[in-house]
Order: structure tokens, then C-alpha cells, then sequence
């Protein structure tokens, strides 16, 4: 067995740790293809570890027929030749680890990529095979099979079902797939698939990796007893029940899986972490960070809290109370591969519903890049003030907005052509980074970019805000390694402030105080030593917009 790097130390790392997500394709190009690689990240280790951030959680980086940007896996237990190989990954663990990072592997357990050999064997054998009980296989209705076996739409088109040509030449069953075609549901009913994954945690896990990111963790086990198939076409969380019985998403079921993965987890010292991503009811999401299933769960609520002091109280105040319930703690994020950066959303009108109003308004609505940027660096400040562990994406510490005018031929993101006409599409923020003032891909790589980058992106890049005091990045530079300082027992009180209503004050144990001015005029200070601010301050005041971190 070749030599592996495991970076020991507190089993409890995660709980409040600052993880930085890498979208590999869109991080660092190190052979000038234009697509982000394993040894572009190894080159930037030392920019991670300038930032202080205590692990790197990394997108899917396994061979991917890239259908949905790497999340269509054909092979669990490999590396996407045109991202690296093995022995680049564990090069790439290895100096992470000899920096004080740790990282964390993407994993996506609900299906497969179609080019999957497991996939490939189903489509070779016969109607009620081995091969086709590893995934969902169902005849369809109508004299023929011709009719989809169930009403149920994809989050990329409006069916699950696609129909396959069987061996012979004729049409045969259909296969479902919650995502894109190219995208088959796996059976977590059959037990040579809940074996598979068990030896993929541990391939990885020897390997180094510290802990994973568990894509939709809430969607493995569906009701298909008796014939059941599920029917819907929606998959708002609203629809869903919320008692673990629903047929489609978050039965209870699930949670048998997430044991026997916790058993492996285990065997390693210290225990590898995972964090779900599971969109389920607020009062379901405990059970995902149980310390007997994955340990952690995503929180996402803070996505639509908008502008808004009392949403933001009302949303730290469940999750840090649902957290300890399950013995875990919670999690903080803004932005991430999937929606709109938060500098940019930050930028727009604050409505209660911003994905519908974005809809409506996106051709014509102008961003407030300055607001949008202030408000951005506030909730951030905000958030790492919090306990419990925050993910930050790659570029926001640039303060980066969403790149919006990105031209249909160049898109890739399958939503987009779910419904072109709609120009909605996740590629904005997936744009690779912006690494120096000039070239052809602003430091990104010797040889252009996937996504093409905007001839703005320069004046926001690393080299332009390195050194410079009141950056972006030189911000989170202090508040990551600042919080190591001051973090301590995960309490917090909060204070209220009568004489400035969207003022935002609560303190941590140790005389840390983080307070946030929601208004649009500036509020007098409490007393204290200011450690930080997300805007310089004057004559005592904090101005609209701003959060400062203060010792009393």
C-alpha cells in the first residue's frame, strides 16, 4: 500500500472551522487546456493557506461525461483524466495537509453518470437482471410500454422517465433519473450498491480525505414497494412531508444508509466528517447531522434571509438550536456552485422572494455593485461571527459578483437548456477565477478559460487586491485567522438595542462582540476595543451596512 498523509489532531475540527469550497474546473488551470486541474490547486496551496481557512471542500473531480458540471460520475474511485490522476491527488492531499488543511471530497450517492460500467451492464442485460436492479428500471404503460411509467418531472425537464433501446433493437424499459438523463437514479435498495459506496468511503478515506459532501443526501431512498412509483413536479420542500414519509425525498429510511457509513467513519482516527446536503424541512434537517448518521448538515436558510436584522436573529436562533439537539453544530454559507453569488444578490432590490423577482426582472434590473459588495462583506463578517462552521465559495473573498452576460453558445450549465428562452443558468458563478490584472485568462491558466471571463475581471482579481488594505480578500484574510483567536464555546447572547432597531448585536463568551447595522444611517457603537470592520469607521459610528467585531 503506497504512503498516505493523514493530518491528526482534534476529532472535532469541523464544528467551527472555516471550509472554502474549490470548483475544480474553475480554480486554477495548471497545463493550459483551459479547464481547472489538480495541479493548478497544488500551485495555489499557499494562496488557500494565506486565507487561514482550515479545509478545502472540492467538487466532483471524477471522470464525468460533465452532463451537470462533474455530479454525472462514471467511476467513484478515479480522477477525471482532464483534471489529474491519482497520484496528483494524493500530491494534492499531501500539501494540504503539510499546510494545516484538510479536505473534503464531493460524493454523489444518488446517481450515476450513464457512462458508468455498472450502468452500461444494465443496458446490455435483460428486463429484471442483477445489473438492472442496481438502478430504477420500470416498464412503461400503454399497449406497447410506450407511456412513461410515472408522472414524475426532473429537476432538468419535465420527466424522470427516459426509455432505452434493449439489446435487441427494440424500445424497452425506462430508467429514472431525478436530474439529467444522463443521470440514472441509483437502487439503494439493492445491497451490491450500498456495498459499492462503502468501498468507495474507504478508497478515499485511505487515500486522506478528511471528510465529504454528501450531494443531495436527502433523495436515496424512494417508496417503490408494491409498484409504487413516485409522481410530481415539483420539488419545492414546501410539497414534501415533513414525518419521513414522504415517497420521493428524506424518508426515514435514508438514515440506515447514513449508519453504516458512520461505522466507517469510525475506523479512522480522527473519525471522518460528512455534511449533508439535504433540502428538507428545518425540523428534519437534526436528523442528517445526528452523530450516528453523517454529522453535520448544510443550512441553507440564510439564502433568504435577504437584508432583513429580524430574519437573520429568527434563522441563527433555530439552527443553533436545532444543532445541539442533534449534537452537532451548524453550518453558515452564502453562496455556492448552485445559485447566484451573494455579492450580487446582495446588489439587487431585497425582496422576500428573490429567485421570482430575479426571474422578472434580470434583462432589465442594473446591480448595485458598491451596496451589493457593503452588504456582502457584512454578512459575511456576520456569519464567521457565529457559532458553528462556515463554507465560503471560491472568488467571494474577491468579493466577486455573478457574471450575468454570458452568451448562449457558451453556456454548459443543463438548466439553462432546460428552458433557454428563460436565461437562467449556473454558469455565472462558476466563471474560473480572476488570478491577475491581464492576460488572456487573468492568471487563471496559460490558455483561456471554459467559461469566458469578463473584461472586468482584472480589477478585481488576487494580484489587485493583495496587500491592499480595505480589500476584499485582505478582510477575510483577518477575520478567518482573527476568529481562530477569539472562537471559543459555541454560545452566544444576543443584546437589543432600543434606540437602533436594525441594529444586529450579539456577543461569544470571552467579551467578543459582533455587531451589525441593517439600517441606512449610521448608529453609535457600543463600547469596546474595535477588533475589525467590514467598512472603515469614524467619529464612533458604525455606518450603514457594516458589521464590526468589537472586545468589550
Amino acid at each position: 500500500m503506497a504512503e498516505y498523509t493523514f493530518l491528526k489532531g482534534d476529532q472535532n475540527w469541523w464544528r467551527q472551522a472555516v471550509i472554502y469550497q474549490i470548483y475544480p474546473r474553475s480554480f486554477a488551470d495548471g497545463n493550459g487546456d483551459g479547464i481547472g486541474d489538480l495541479n493548478g490547486i497544488i500551485s495555489r496551496v499557499p494562496y488557500l493557506k494565506s486565507l487561514g481557512i482550515d479545509a478545502v471542500w472540492m467538487s466532483p473531480f471524477y471522470p464525468s461525461q460533465l452532463a451537470d458540471g462533474g455530479y454525472d460520475v462514471d467511476d467513484y474511485r478515479n480522477i477525471d483524466p482532464r483534471i489529474g490522476t491519482l497520484a496528483e491527488f494524493d500530491q494534492l492531499i499531501e500539501e494540504l495537509h503539510k499546510n494545516g488543511i484538510r479536505l473534503i471530497a464531493d460524493l454523489v450517492p444518488n446517481h450515476s453518470g450513464d457512462q458508468h460500467v455498472w450502468f452500461q451492464a444494465a443496458l446490455k442485460a435483460a428486463p429484471g437482471s442483477p445489473e438492472r436492479n442496481r438502478y430504477i428500471f420500470r416498464d412503461g404503460k400503454g399497449e406497447n410500454g410506450e407511456i412513461r411509467p410515472s408522472e414524475l418531472a426532473s429537476h432538468f425537464g419535465p420527466t424522470a422517465w427516459t426509455r432505452i433501446t434493449e439489446p435487441d433493437g427494440t424500445p424497452g424499459q425506462w430508467y429514472m433519473h431525478l436530474f439529467a438523463k444522463e443521470q440514472p437514479d441509483w437502487n439503494w435498495d439493492n445491497q451490491e450498491v450500498r456495498e459499492d459506496f462503502l468501498k468507495t468511503l474507504r478508497f478515499w478515506s485511505d487515500r486522506g480525505v478528511d471528510g465529504y459532501r454528501v450531494d443531495v443526501a436527502h433523495a436515496l431512498v424512494k417508496d417503490l414497494k408494491n409498484g409504487h412509483l413516485p409522481e410530481r413536479q415539483s420539488f419545492d420542500v414546501k410539497v414534501m412531508k415533513d414525518d419521513g414519509t414522504d415517497d420521493l425525498f428524506d424518508r426515514d429510511e435514508v438514515h440506515e444508509i447514513y449508519a453504516s457509513w458512520r461505522e466507517v467513519f469510525n475506523e479512522y482516527d480522527p473519525p471522518r466528517m460528512a455534511v449533508a446536503e439535504a433540502w428538507v424541512h428545518a425540523n428534519r434537517r437534526p436528523a442528517y447531522a445526528s452523530t450516528e448518521g453523517l454529522g453535520q448538515s448544510f443550512n441553507f436558510d440564510m439564502l433568504g434571509a435577504g437584508w432583513r436584522p429580524k430574519k437573520v436573529r429568527e434563522i441563527a436562533d433555530y439552527n443553533l438550536t436545532a444543532a445541539k439537539k442533534s449534537g452537532s453544530s451548524t453550518t453558515w454559507v452564502l453562496s455556492n456552485h448552485d445559485i447566484i453569488r451573494h455579492a450580487t444578490r446582495f446588489a439587487f432590490p431585497m425582496v422576500s422572494d428573490f429567485a421570482g423577482w430575479y426571474k422578472a426582472n434580470r434583462f432589465t434590473a442594473k446591480p448595485d455593485i458598491e451596496l451589493g459588495t457593503a452588504r456582502a462583506n457584512s454578512m459575511t463578517m456576520l456569519l464567521l461571527a457565529l457559532p458553528g462552521s462556515t463554507y465560503i465559495y471560491q472568488g467571494e473573498e474577491l468579493a466577486l459578483q455573478e457574471v450575468l452576460d454570458i452568451p448562449a453558445e457558451d453556456m454548459q450549465d443543463p438548466q439553462f437548456f432546460r428552458n433557454p428562452e428563460l436565461g437562467l443558468s449556473r454558469d455565472g458563478c462558476r466563471v474560473p477565477l480572476p488570478w491577475t490584472k491581464t492576460g488572456s485568462s487573468f492568471g487563471f491558466g496559460s490558455g483561456g478559460s471554459h467559461l469566458p471571463q469578463p473584461s472586468w475581471y482584472g480589477s478585481v482579481s488576487v494580484e489587485t487586491q493583495d496587500g491592499v488594505q480595505g480589500s476584499t480578500l485582505e478582510l477575510y484574510r483577518k477575520l478567518i485567522n482573527l476568529r481562530k483567536q477569539l472562537q471559543t464555546s459555541e454560545e452566544i447572547t444576543w443584546h437589543r438595542n432600543w434606540f437602533a432597531p436594525k441594529l444586529l448585536h450579539f456577543s461569544r463568551p470571552g467579551g467578543w462582540h459582533c455587531v451589525t447595522n441593517f439600517g441606512n444611517k449610521p448608529v453609535k457603537l457600543p463600547a469596546g476595543e474595535v477588533l475589525a470592520s467590514s467598512q472603515p469607521l469614524s467619529d464612533g459610528k458604525l455606518p450603514a451596512n457594516t458589521t464590526a467585531w468589537i472586545r468589550a
